[in-house]
């Protein structure tokens, strides 16, 4: 009997917090007006807040021990990158064939007793075409039809074997240059990395083995690194002509001609491989002049959003901090660090926290004006280079393959013509790219303790993903609130068929995503047409996309009537929360950005007859309803980006043309977000804002 007691108390619990949980949803549904402002108002709070609530970064793994001994990395090191550099300078004047510094760079890897090789490949031509955002960027190229030898492009490689290692993992090491044109700070890059490759030669402490990447980038870093990343994980076999370049293009008996390639060297073309990868440093000078002190620039994004560990970026910026004193920067927009109305909040958020400090000296939300103003600016980079789905460097290539891989800039505070500048400069380098090879050696599995999911708000701060999920989740809580509301009150004024009516806008907004991913389509049908000026592709893809929409509608009218602007809303919110939901999971930069565009949208639409009444609440409706169609616009979305950005001149319509081409041409995820969600649901939203008011059912 007592078992049986229990058993109808655990019963009546479970009812009991089943009809509390009804009536919780169903007071929600009822004051879904409320929840909304409220949701919304929060959401956008919690992401201003952001900066605020950042963290101090530090090291998870506790093997890297960054710094724990002293760098092997002196004067002789320096010598070695000097002497390199002025053969380089020389060795770049006589370039007719392209490839005389890749010929040099063996003949010094070869010198330290290491392996050595030649990449050879050829450019290919990135086009658009519908299946490549589900295939890796590599497999988009097509082979020029014609190649010549002199679009070939040749790289030096070179491989350490550790002498501590089995052979199953490797550091690599990237120098990208220009072989047409050498300029001071690409020889310094190469130097640098032949210092670094040349020291490690000799160590006895590598447990991993190491390769060393002289990339030829006259054609661009990602092409080249990328090229050299397929060949290393799938290589080519007999029939793919399409990866095979022309061997007659090197053959030793044509050092005669121009057009062909003299390069001697025992098996100086099998391709060789170390182990499986454990992280990859991109290393490049750039003479930028600091003003204060010597610095470095991290550079992290890869496609559709990928970080790489946070724990490689922590062990650059300790070591180049607290080791060699130089000054390390990320990225930011400008506009926000010179935006009145930001410094304004910082200063407010200023007060507000040391308030709250004094309330609870164990609250750590203080933060000063300056540091808001930066973090914000730094944030906003950091989100839109991760929207955007666009790699900042060559160590983009790396993360297609789960390579975690950073791009470190080096710039020098006074020019690197000045030998004991440029010793200095160098010494500072090496030890630092000495430092961060030392650190990844002593792990014993892949980067797998720290973040891959984060923000950066200054090189030595970040927003961790349980964190910025926070303001995302708040956005977007009310969609389904809403959409409930609107489908419980219409079928509380309908008759018995009405509750089927939904069915009919299902199909409406079915069919308006349907168009949409015609749309995103059509630039494969236009690519094959002679219209030469992104203007006339961009004109043509406009007119082409406006007069599917119109047959569309034509088709739909009678059930965009029928069904209602209730249920049309319904469907529409509910299919916007479905789209920002997976579109998180993808790439969450873009489904922020997104969420904060078109949840206000969503859910402030109405019909433009149907307003509140009263003269001031009406204009108040239709002002907001009006600014928020024009800013979720695409291409408004565009013009704002170029003015945040500071870019002049006017805006042509072929900028938008070649705006989706960047997106597509990387397999930008957010180029389907834009076409298969966004675009529907502004489509929807402004049928909705010109709906007519007929009958009961367009009844509020």
């Amino acid at each position: 009997m007592a078992v049986k007691e229990e058993g109808d108390t655990s019963q009546q619990g479970k009812k009991s917090r089943s009809r509390l949980i009804l009536r919780l949803g169903a007071l929600l549904v009822a004051h879904s007006g409320l929840v909304s402002v409220v949701c919304c108002a929060a959401g956008i709070i919690a992401f201003i807040l952001l900066p605020v609530l950042a963290n101090n970064t530090y090291i998870s793994e506790n093997a890297l021990m960054p710094g724990s001994a002293d760098p092997a990395f002196s004067s002789q090191e320096v010598l070695d990158a000097n002497r390199l550099t002025m053969d380089i300078l020389n060795r770049g004047a006589a370039k007719a064939s392209g490839i005389e510094i890749a010929k040099l760079l063996r003949e010094y890897i070869v010198a330290v007793g290491a392996e050595s090789y030649y990449h050879k490949f050829v450019p290919r031509a990135n086009k658009f075409h519908p299946l490549h955002f589900f295939s890796s960027t590599t497999d988009n190229l097509d082979l020029p039809a014609n190649p010549s030898c002199g679009s070939f492009i040749l790289n030096a490689v070179g491989i350490i074997r550790a002498p501590r290692g089995d052979g199953k993992e490797t550091i690599v090491l990237v120098t990208p240059y220009n072989s047409q044109n050498t300029t001071y700070s690409d020889a310094v890059s190469l130097g640098i990395g032949f210092s670094i490759f040349s020291l490690l030669s000799h160590v006895t402490w590598l447990a991993k083995d190491i390769v060393w990447l002289a990339a030829d980038s006259r054609y661009g870093e990602y092409t080249t690194v990328d090229s050299w990343l397929k060949d290393y994980h799938g290589p080519a076999f007999p029939g793919e002509t399409s990866r095979i370049v022309d061997d007659a293009c090197f053959e030793e008996n044509n050092s005669d001609s121009l057009d062909h390639i003299k390069v001697e060297g025992h098996n100086s073309y099998v391709y060789k491989r170390a182990g499986t990868m454990a992280a990859a440093l991109v290393l490049k000078v750039v003479d930028k002049k600091e003003e204060e002190r010597d610095s470095l620039s991290i550079y992290a994004e890869a496609s559709n959003g990928q970080m790489p560990n946070l724990d490689l970026i922590n062990i650059a910026h300790y070591l180049a901090v607290h080791r060699q004193g130089l000054r390390v920067k990320i990225g930011s927009i400008i506009y926000f660090l010179k935006a009145s109305w930001v410094k304004l909040l910082g200063e407010m958020l200023q007060h507000i926290t040391t308030l709250a400090k004094r309330l609870n000296p164990k609250w750590k939300f203080d933060i000063t004006s300056a540091d808001y103003v930066e973090g914000t600016a730094t944030l906003a980079s950091s989100i839109y280079y991760q929207a955007l789905g666009v790699p900042t460097g060559s160590h983009g290539a790396f993360r297609n393959y789960q390579v975690d891989a950073v791009t470190l800039e080096f710039s020098p505070r006074s020019s690197l013509n000045n030998e004991n500048v440029r010793s200095a400069f160098l010494l500072k380098t090496g030890r630092l790219i000495e430092g961060v090879i030392r650190s990844v050696n002593n792990l014993l599995e892949k980067f797998h303790q720290s973040f891959f999911l984060y923000f950066l708000t200054a090189p030595h701060k970040y927003v961790s993903v349980g964190i910025y999920m926070i303001p995302f989740g708040i956005l977007i809580a009310p969609l389904p609130i809403v959409a409930a509301a609107l489908f419980s009150s219409n079928n509380g004024s309908s008759n018995k068929d009405g509750s089927w009516k939904w069915l009919q806008a299902a199909k409406v907004v079915f069919l308006i995503h349907l168009w949409a991913m015609i749309t995103s389509l059509l630039p494969y049908v236009l690519l094959q047409l002679p219209l030469g000026t992104p203007s006339s592709f961009a004109s043509a893809w406009a007119a082409v996309a406006i007069c599917f929409l119109l047959i569309t509608y034509l088709i739909l009218w009678s059930s965009s009537i029928d069904c209602g602007w209730e249920l049309l809303k319904s469907v529409m919110i509910v299919a916007a929360a479905i789209g920002l939901s997976l579109m998180s999971v993808i790439n969450f930069s873009t489904a922020q950005i997104g969420a904060m565009l078109i949840v206000p949208m969503c859910l402030l639409v109405k019909p433009a007859r149907k307003q509140t009444q009263g003269v001031f609440a009406k204009a108040l409706m239709l002002t907001s309803n009006l600014a928020l169609l024009v800013v979720a616009f695409p291409p408004a979305a565009l013009l704002i980006a170029k003015t945040l950005f500071g870019a002049s001149g006017n805006i042509d319509i072929g900028d938008f043309w070649e705006w989706a081409q960047i997106l597509w041409s990387w397999n930008s995820a957010t180029y389907m977000y834009l076409l298969w969600i966004h675009l529907p649901c502004w489509v929807l939203c402004l049928n909705i804002f010109l709906y007519p008011c007929i009958g009961s059912s367009s009844k509020a």
